[in-house]
This record gives C-alpha cells, structure tokens and sequence, in this order.
C-alpha cells in the first residue's frame, strides 16, 4: 500500500480571546492518499476552511504536524514553504476576493510563473493561453478584469491558478458554494476531470452533502474542531455509526417522494469552542450520552476497513436513532 500524500497529525489552531483560547482545531488528525478525494464536512464554524488555511500555512498551527512529502508543512521556513506551495495549492470559497481586483485575469494567472520564475514573455503567454483553455476559459477573458466575469468564470480563473505550477494536493474550501447549480455541475466535473488528467488529491471542504458524495472517495466528518467519523464515503451514506453523522445525513433533502424518512432535530446548545471541557463535545446534544461522556473524550476508533468513528457506545448509535425517530 502507497504512503499518505498528506498525514495530518494531532493539528491544532488556537486563537486567543478575552477569555482564554478558542479551539478551532483540536487534535485533528488525517491521511489523504495520492489521487484521492476526501470530503471534509460538517455544521458552518467547525472549524473546517481553518483547517485549509493552516495546511497551506495561510494560519501558522498551534501545534501538530502536516506531513507532505517528508516536509512538515508547519515547521517549514521560508524558501521551503516557497517550494512546498508549488505543490500544495487552494482553491477559495469566494472567487471574488481572492482574485486582485486590479489585475486582468492575464496578470493573475501569469504571476505563479514569474514569482517562481518557470517562464517569461512569449513562453509566458503561451502558458497563460494554454492553461486558461484546458479549464474553459476562452482567451479573450484574460484581457478582462475579475469584475468583468461572473461568478463562474471567477472561479474558473481560480481553479487555473491553482492549477498553474502543476501541484499534487489542492485544497477546495467550498468552491462551489456560492454558484448556480448549472455552474456548480461544471466545476465539479472540471475538478473530478483535472484530477485524473494530471493525478491530484483533493481536500474537499463543504457543507452540501450531495456534492461531497458525488466527488468523495472519503469523508471526513468534523464536530467543533475534531473528526468524529471517516470512512469510504458509501459506508457514510450507508451505515454511518456517529450519532452526529447520522444526525447531519437525516437532513438531507429527498429526492424520492416514496422516501417518508424522518429528520433527527438535535437539541440542546451548542458547547462554546472557547476553553472546551474534558469529555465528547456533542454530548449537550446526543441522545445517549451519559456522565461517561461528559468526562472522557472518546478516542477515534477503527470500527471497520478504513472506517473511524469517536463515540463510546457507537455499537448501539443505529438502533438508539431508530427509537429516536419513532418516538421512543
């Protein structure tokens, strides 16, 4: 079996507040393989494009490891982090913001070239054209300013540079969020195409669970700061064991009217991520929780071939939901 492209090991990002530290990512932990797509979901603040932004060290970590390559990305100086970053590339949320206002889109796919100096005048613009197109952008947009676009188009230019230094790792944090469902088709397909042409790895981080099924060869599921399951992404959707995760997957919409499942509606408040208490950060919600795990943090645990979960009574999750849903 090949080695972890990517080996995330106890990650960890704090930011300091009036009253102590907000844990944003605590003890995070994951392997990403060559050529594979993980899916990193889970409720808007988990913490989850601040893990993109630590990996690429757009936020310096608080402690942890992210292995790439034999390097750790979080101990990287400088001119290593230059070198690392040819490889490692991010894909943003909001195409808009992350693309120079003042730029044509020319100027801003041409800039990875010229800061690591692999091409200059006609080779350079030949790059440019060249890379535009195998996303679909015609050539006449590189005269345009991001302004000039649409959101489509935005993000296009986005994936291009991304993809302009010919990396192995590419972090998604919601691409697709904030585009048409047409658009959205289009830039998944791209991703999923671009992915076997030149052989990436994707972290795929959202919130729509449908379009990490669709992509995901895995899914990592995230609870305030930590992985509460991962799995291949058929037995998620299948025969997920986290009272989270199967909480989360009841909300999706159905599509099949003959479909007359429930939804799980969590109560209870949502722990604050500042100073967090020892035990299972979803037991103010879950419907099995007990003084064991308000005390001790359940470990992530292999339930299955390359199946994960961190609950204390995971064995009894499905039926425990089961009378959840009728009632009982």
């Amino acid at each position: 079996m090949s080695e972890p492209l990517i080996k995330i090991e106890g990650l960890k990002k704090y930011f300091p507040v009036k009253k102590g530290m907000l844990h944003a990512i605590d003890d995070f932990s994951l392997d990403i393989m060559p050529m594979e797509t993980v899916g990193l979901v889970g409720e808007s603040g988990c913490g989850k494009s601040t893990v993109g932004n630590v990996l690429v060290r757009l936020l310096d970590a608080t402690g942890g490891h992210v292995w790439f390559q034999g390097q750790d990305v979080v101990k990287a100086k400088p001119k290593e982090l230059k070198e690392i970053r040819k490889k490692m590339q991010m894909i943003f949320q909001d195409p808009y913001s992350s693309l120079n206002p003042r730029e044509t889109v020319g100027a801003i796919l041409s800039a990875p070239y010229q800061i690591h100096h692999l091409a200059s005048g006609k080779e350079l613009k030949h790059k440019v054209t060249e890379l535009a197109v195998s996303v679909g952008l015609e050539p006449y947009i590189l005269e345009k300013f991001p302004h000039e676009l649409d959101g489509g188009k935005r993000q296009l230019t986005g994936i291009a540079r991304a993809l302009s230094l010919n990396p192995k790792f590419i972090i998604c944090d919601e691409p697709v969020s904030a585009l048409d469902v047409s658009v959205q088709a289009k830039i998944i397909n791209l991703l999923i195409s671009m992915k076997q042409k030149m052989g990436l790895s994707y972290l795929f981080i959202s919130h729509d669970l449908s379009v990490v099924r669709h992509i995901s060869d895995r899914v990592a599921i995230m609870y305030l700061g930590q992985i509460v399951e991962t799995a291949p992404t058929e037995v998620i959707f299948g025969n997920t064991l986290h009272p989270y995760s199967i909480a989360l997957l009841s909300a999706v919409p159905q599509v099949d009217s003959n479909n007359k499942s429930k939804r799980i509606v969590l109560k209870g408040d949502v722990p604050s991520p500042v100073n967090p208490k020892p035990g299972c950060r979803f037991a103010p919600r879950c419907w099995m929780s007990d003084e064991k795990c308000k005390s001790e943090t359940p470990a992530l645990v292999e339930v299955g071939s390359g199946h994960q979960v961190a609950c204390h009574f995971w064995k009894q999750s499905r039926a425990q939901a089961q009378r959840v849903l009728n009632g009982n």
